[in-house]
């Protein structure tokens, strides 16, 4: 049986997964486990350090999986690569190489969204939830949607969301994905908001009518995206493609 382990990315725990759980074939397993200082898990000492994580999710990123990361959960877990065995195949929602790009979210407005989160905490989150669904067909209603999974309380500690912020700002997966230990496969909304058009062109598949957040606009689509990589993880697709 083929298994998926899905991460989320900053701002949001397993919950936003739930979506897809209606979707997924009968003979996948797919596991949802939360990064450590979110749900359940007790947040590092040291959340900035990829050693530490590694070791903290070691359990629940196993070789026989498909790690499929979302936003930063893909910034994350290609990182833990060099860490931690490979996977079967990696699969990055919504993310490429790095973070920061000049034709998608700059350097200087990450920098000025830290400043802003570091002053208020809950209310820098609260804007983002709402900024990174601007792609969706129906913004208000994915906003409503996300509430009704997540809640409004914070995820996770100030701290480890912090260094999380730290990580998109830092984190360059360049030299690791230029020659990867594994299948990679990249993903991404049409309209994605967060990323530049180039790295939303070069996207193995692109999630029509979807933007950042094909999880809460597209379940349907993103599973049957992510079932098709699971029944063939050995197999990068050649060129760019829309989902059906």
């Amino acid at each position: 049986m083929s298994r998926l382990a899905l991460l989320s990315g900053w701002g949001c725990d397993a919950r936003i997964w739930r979506p897809l759980d209606e979707h997924w074939p009968a003979d996948l397993a797919v596991d949802t486990p939360d990064w450590p200082g979110h749900g359940t898990r007790p947040a590092l000492p040291h959340p900035d350090s990829l050693e530490a994580l590694a070791h903290a999710m070691r359990d629940a990123l196993p070789a026989d999986a498909i790690w499929v990361g979302w936003s930063l959960g893909g910034l994350l877990a290609t990182a833990l690569l060099d860490h931690l065995p490979a996977p079967r195949a990696l699969v990055l929602l919504g993310m490429g190489e790095r973070f920061c790009h000049p034709e998608g979210v700059d350097e200087a407005a990450l920098a000025a969204f830290r400043g802003a989160f570091r002053r208020d905490p809950e209310a820098t989150r609260a804007h983002f939830l709402r900024w990174q669904l601007r792609g969706e067909p129906a913004p208000r209603s994915a906003h409503r949607r996300l509430l009704a999974l997540l809640g409004e309380a914070t995820p996770a500690p100030r701290t480890t969301l912090a260094a999380g912020l730290a990580q998109l700002a830092r984190l360059d997966n360049g030299r690791r994905l230029a020659q990867p230990p594994c299948p990679v496969h990249r993903l991404a909304g049409e309209a994605d908001p967060l990323l530049a058009p180039a790295v939303r062109q070069a996207a193995d598949r692109r999630i029509p009518r979807a933007g950042h957040c094909p999880m809460l606009s597209q379940p349907e689509r993103l599973a049957a995206a992510l079932s098709a990589i699971a029944a063939a993880p050995q197999r990068r697709l050649t060129a760019p493609e829309d989902s059906p």
